[in-house]
């Protein structure tokens, strides 16, 4: 059992707590269910960009998935060799693709036509040669939520296959890329096999036809997306996951490469917030707590569901609550017509299955500094980030004010 009260005592709240201990778990769970295939699990930075979170990972042999040159930088800073690092993202600039290229990275993810140009034309500038991947997008429904949906040609990543071939075709002909990889993501929280199948033959089809005229990839980047409860989901399975995709790759010999993110530090997380007051409006009750959407974004931008529980000495019946923040919008909540007990000032709400796209979202709206992060393992508890004072948070602004 986890005491979020002596944790919320001795680093103050709003806070951030991780479990890193499960995070191990969920990552072995993974590597053994694609046991005796060669296989890169590269973290999806994104998630959780936390430096000591990627650190976690880096020692337990894991690669990364960036979406940002500051997320490569993160990766390298963490420890991750340039061999297992990836550069994914549909709008990288000429400076991005630069300093990708100089640093030798595993390959580019390559999401258009005119992106393929501009990475020739700078591996050009550079005297080198790139090593890329181009993600398809297999126009299938991954059944999950819009905002995170990825794989259908309504959504801006990849390319259709026809584009993909006659990219492929053109940056086997040049002497400034050198195609290596072929990837396909679908969208986030995924709890349904069978888009993840669909996509994963398409895809594997595409890698014959391109064999079948000798343009011959080493890597398969399935993406990541493998949904977690958050409430009552029916997840999948590592290993029925696994049996998917190399159902899919037979007569291949490709390593796979893995990009989970949510699966790995979703349920590691929590998110710690104090009880200000309750207050009752008419019929409505509230309970207006130190966190705000500043901190956790999910449930205003998705609305999102969190497990919330109440640790107070108050036992007696729950009530309908809208759990709510200081931001000055009425979409800062966390949660709406939730029930839970009465609350007292001081009470502590936390916020469950936080660990991923969390802190990373989180912003300094209204002046708020955003929060602590701590790191649990092995039964101890370490701070892994500071909370942002106001100092912090004017640092950029303070040398331009006028006398």
């Amino acid at each position: 059992m986890i005491d979020f009260k002596a944790l919320a005592n001795e680093y103050k709240t709003p806070l951030y707590v991780y479990d890193f201990d499960y995070m191990t778990t969920q990552y072995e769970a993974l590597k053994e269910a694609f046991r005796g295939r060669k296989l890169i699990i590269a973290y999806a930075v994104k998630a959780n960009s936390n430096l000591s979170v990627v650190k976690h990972f880096a020692k337990m042999g894991s690669g990364a998935d960036c979406v940002s040159i500051g997320e490569v930088r993160r990766a390298f800073l963490a420890g991750i060799p340039s061999y297992k690092i990836i550069f994914s993202g549909v709008g990288k600039t000429d400076d991005e693709i630069r300093e990708a290229i100089e640093k030798d990275i595993l390959y580019i993810n390559v999401e258009s036509e005119a992106e393929l140009g501009r990475v020739e034309l700078i591996a050009k500038e550079l005297g080198k040669v790139s090593r890329i991947s181009i993600r398809v997008n297999p126009n299938i429904d991954p059944q999950t939520h819009p905002y995170i949906s990825t794989g259908l040609h309504d959504n801006k990543f990849g390319v259709d296959l026809s584009t993909a071939k006659r990219m492929y075709i053109k940056a086997n002909a040049s002497e400034h890329l050198d195609p290596v990889g072929i990837h396909f993501h679908i969208g986030s929280q995924l709890t349904e096999l069978k888009p993840i199948y669909e996509s994963a033959e398409i895809v594997a089809d595409l890698v014959r036809s391109l064999a079948g005229i000798k343009i011959e990839l080493k890597f398969f980047d399935i993406g990541g997306g493998l949904g977690i409860k958050y409430d009552n989901e029916t997840t999948i399975k590592p290993y029925d996951y696994a049996q998917a995709i190399l159902g899919c790759m037979k007569g291949l010999d490709l390593t796979i490469l893995c990009e989970p993110g949510r699966f790995l530090t979703a349920n590691s997380g929590y998110f710690l917030s104090k009880v200000l007051y309750e207050k009752q409006n008419g019929e409505k009750r509230f309970v207006v707590v130190d966190g705000a959407m500043n901190d956790l974004l999910r449930p205003a931008l998705y609305k999102a569901y969190h497990k919330i529980e109440a640790i107070t000495e108050n036992q007696g019946e729950k009530r309908a609550v809208d759990i709510v923040g200081p931001v000055c919008e009425s979409g800062d909540f966390f949660a709406k017509d939730y029930e839970l007990p009465e609350l007292a000032h001081n009470d502590l709400v936390v916020v469950h299955s936080a660990g991923a796209y969390g802190f990373g979202m989180g912003s300094n709206y209204n002046t708020r500094g955003r929060s602590a992060e701590v790191a649990l393992e092995n039964g101890k508890a370490r701070m892994i980030r500071k909370r942002e004072s106001f100092d912090d948070l004017i640092a950029l602004e303070k040398e331009f004010l006028e006398s």
